[in-house]
């Protein structure tokens, strides 16, 4: 005995996400990892499964450091001597100073508390 089904034109069906009826024909079913689930959802509701879900299913090599690095022989003192930002606190009007150029002052003071 063989068993049919009845096809899907014209049945209606429930999103599992909104609750909303539609066509079954338009429900789609979810999918997580690339597997799908139970779950039928409407078109709005449905979301695609994020690539950033199957973190370890492919290897990732992304070097970050260079092995036994090398300076370039004719680089300047100068020029590694560099006041990051634009006119900080202590440095000359002109230009770019040296590094001494910037100095940190600081103080602390007392703080009364009273009910």
């Amino acid at each position: 005995m063989s068993m049919t089904f009845v096809s899907e034109k014209k049945a209606l069906g429930i999103c599992d996400r909104c609750g909303q009826r539609h066509k079954l024909k338009d429900l789609k079913f979810e999918t997580v990892k690339q597997r799908r689930t139970s779950l039928r959802t409407c078109p709005t509701c449905y979301d695609k499964d994020h690539p950033q879900l199957m973190l370890g299913t492919f290897p990732i090599n992304d070097p970050q450091a260079l092995r036994n690095p090398r300076s370039d022989a004719n680089e300047r003192v100068e020029s590694r001597d560099t006041q990051w930002g634009w006119s900080p606190v202590g440095m000359p009007a002109t230009g770019y100073g040296p590094a001494s150029a910037l100095q940190a002052t600081g103080g602390v003071g007392s703080v009364t508390v009273t009910a």
